[in-house]
């Protein structure tokens, strides 16, 4: 009988996965003292980050996403931008 893959759940809680496979991650500094910084960093702290891929490709494992890579994905879509303009080019000439 095959193992069955069971996710790890404290990553899941930690990191939210994109559409592409991306994971999404929380800034650190952002639980308290937050009225000694300025708008700025208040507000881009408040936004979620894109975890490094490098990272992020080890963590997918683990979470049973590692189906999902968003550099093939991009690959394949800049091959099919060029299919397409090439047989734009073709119908025009």
């Amino acid at each position: 009988m095959a193992y069955k893959l069971k996710p790890n759940k404290s990553i899941l809680s930690r990191f939210k996965v994109t559409k592409r496979g991306k994971l999404k991650r929380h800034h650190a500094k952002t639980s308290h003292l937050m009225s000694g910084r300025d708008s700025k960093t208040k507000r881009r702290l408040g936004r979620p980050a894109i975890l490094y891929e490098g990272l992020a490709r080890n963590l997918r494992k683990h979470i049973g996403m590692s189906h999902k890579n968003p550099l093939r994905i991009e690959h394949e879509k800049a091959i099919a931008m060029k299919q397409k303009e090439n047989q734009q080019q073709m119908s025009n000439a």
